[in-house]
């Protein structure tokens, strides 16, 4: 009796969980049969947990909804084992309403049917695609707008084990197949091949697990071979634990590249740098973490995600940067123009500055969440146009500044002395209950000129005659041009705290495995831009709680050599037939129906 009112309050439990979160799917368990004891959808993604069962090796984990009309078999290596508990994600989905069945499996690999367990009605819901990175309806990445694979598009795993040993077949490469992560990306600077691949990180990968790094500065190098070269390429996170540690991403020459739902720790320089001609590139959901422990003010690193030198159409947004020193640098002083970027649903989860800092280039800052940010939040400098809208300012120390103007123009200047930048400002909420805070308006004394021009409407534009004190740039009202601007939709103001630290909010999957509080030394919320020894210590010491993957470890995509270095498929190199279905594994081995590396092969 004690066993079926426990089950029967998990059964309740997720019923409850559902009604109120429609992300939450329905399940029930029962004597013998695999129990799940968690399932959800997100974003593009759903998964599901489950108790591990002694008759069980491994699990095959099957997805139904969205474009799957069937249950289809997900990739082995998103089937993972963490001691306690295994879970299963699946990546690639459309918006819709998903279910996914786990079945374990036996010693002789075996599906053990009658203790296979179903989770139903997990929602998932798109992830949003707004900003200049999707001009003209561009997907940067590869994964198309609904969030499916693009066609012929490859999948690569890549883990602590793996990264290293990966390898694929690319168009002009020196040699192939090419092995290792850096050598598969190195291969696409030939300009030859521009097949899509969604690198897929699983649990927490470090430098000396690479293969190599091809920047000596950043680590992982992603580089074209001219200017705007169309790479096609998504660096992904899998679950709310992927993260790396000790390198960060350089992005040269580069269009159409994606960084999504990764945790950046303790990167070499940068934790993700735009380096000179780059286009359409779109990072989101991404944790930044502290970078090396410097001197002076680069005690938490250098830029966590920096945009440089002609880097256009780009789009931040919906990432964490927790406690960040100098979190994102805007342009250089060599920028040709004009570079737009779009800037939105960021959380600044006690960062100190530079949300960004501006030079020369067009931004669009809107619904972030400045959460105690200590030094300052938007600055404008070199003739840089910035439109600030919709963003909540929350203990603040100096929310806008524009270059030797305004707040910046008093004392000894806190931001630079640069030549000015303008902003214009339109429906931000400001915390005035923090020291020295100064409202800024047009009708600031002419001695010292405003923060940032304020509208009252989005739609009104800054007059020509209002100039950068420093420089006498004007603003360029790059926000009412209808042939550039997107179409979006801000939320109001007082909504911005909840939506970006909601669930479907800033940073990885479930806000990631990582927590912390920030706290001074008498238990209040931390306001100072001092480096946070213990965070930085747990950081350092951060352990991924994953075991494994559940069987055999998948090491690559599985082009034609896997047939051939294959014992089960050797006898039938000669009349196999591969190709690819979206990246998925369908099946095990039926009717001469085998899988290899992610690929579907028909034995004729």
């Amino acid at each position: 009796m004690k066993k079926i009112l426990i089950i029967g309050l998990i059964f309740c439990v997720a019923l409850l969980a559902k009604a109120g979160d429609v992300a939450d799917g329905s399940f029930a368990n029962r004597d013998g049969i695999v129990q799940i004891t968690e399932a959800r959808g997100w974003l593009e993604s759903a998964y599901v947990k489950f108790g591990l069962m002694e008759s069980a090796k491994g699990y095959h984990v099957y997805i139904k909804g969205g474009q799957y009309e069937d249950f289809t078999q997900i990739d082995l290596a998103l089937v993972r084992n963490y001691g306690s508990y295994g879970r299963a994600d699946m990546v690639g989905l459309k918006a819709g309403t998903y279910a996914m069945r786990i079945v374990p499996v036996n010693e002789a690999g075996a599906e053990l049917t009658d203790q296979a367990n179903e989770a139903t009605d997990m929602a998932v819901r798109n992830y949003s695609r707004e900003g200049f990175a999707f001009m003209n309806g561009y997907a940067p990445g590869a994964y198309n707008s609904d969030g499916t694979l693009k066609e012929n598009a490859k999948v690569l795993y890549v883990t602590k084990n793996t990264a290293k040993t990966i390898s694929t077949t690319v168009a002009g490469a020196n040699s192939n197949p090419c092995v290792g992560i850096q050598s598969i990306i190195d291969a696409y600077q030939k300009g030859q091949d521009k097949t899509p691949i969604a690198f897929r990180f699983i649990g927490l990968v470090e430098k000396g697990d690479l293969d190599k790094i091809s920047s000596s500065q950043e680590g992982l190098q992603v580089k074209g071979r001219k200017a705007d070269s169309e790479l096609n390429l998504t660096f992904e996170g899998i679950g709310d634990d992927a993260t790396v540690r000790g390198f960060g991403f350089l992005v040269r020459n580069a269009k159409g590249v994606e960084f999504r739902n990764i945790g950046i720790m303790r990167c070499m320089d940068d934790g993700l740098s735009l380096d000179t001609d780059n286009s359409n590139i779109w990072i989101h959901h991404n944790d930044f973490f502290y970078g090396p422990n410097g001197k002076g003010d680069h005690a938490k690193g250098d830029g966590a995600c920096d945009v440089k030198s002609d880097s256009k159409y780009i789009t931040i947004s919906y990432n964490r940067f927790w406690d960040t020193g100098k979190s994102n640098m805007f342009g250089m002083k060599s920028e040709s123009g004009p570079n737009y970027i779009s800037y939105d649903h960021n959380w600044f989860d006690h960062s100190d500055s530079r949300h960004p800092r501006v030079r020369t280039m067009s931004v669009h800052v809107w619904n972030n969440y400045f959460d105690n940010v200590a030094k300052y939040g938007v600055g404008a400098a070199a003739g840089a146009s910035v439109f600030v809208e919709n963003n909540y300012f929350l203990k603040t120390k100096k929310p806008i500044l524009s270059s030797q103007q305004g707040t910046d123009a008093l004392g000894d200047g806190t931001f630079s002395g640069e030549t000015g930048g303008m902003v214009k400002a339109f429906g931000n909420y400001f915390d005035k209950t923090i020291a020295n805070f100064r409202y800024y308006t047009q009708n600031n004394p002419a001695s010292t000129g405003y923060d940032a021009y304020e509208t009252d409407t989005r739609e009104e534009q800054v007059p020509e005659t209002e100039v950068a004190r420093q420089g006498g740039s004007k603003y360029d009202n790059f926000d009412t041009n209808a042939s550039l601007m997107y179409t979006y939709s801000p939320v109001a103001v007082a909504d911005v705290p909840a939506l970006v630290t909601g669930y479907y909010g800033a940073g990885r999957m479930s806000h990631g495995d990582f927590t912390y509080t920030f706290k001074d030394n008498v238990g209040n919320d931390d306001t100072d831009s001092a480096y946070d020894t213990v965070l930085g210590n747990a950081i350092d010491n951060y352990k991924s709680a994953l075991v494994g993957i559940f069987g055999e470890e998948q090491s690559g995509e599985g082009d034609d050599t896997s047939i051939r270095n294959d014992p089960a498929l050797k006898a039938h190199e000669g009349n196999a037939k591969a190709y690819r279905l979206n990246g998925t594994r369908v099946g095990n081995t039926d009717k001469g129906l085998y899988i290899i590396g992610g690929r579907k092969l028909l034995v004729k």
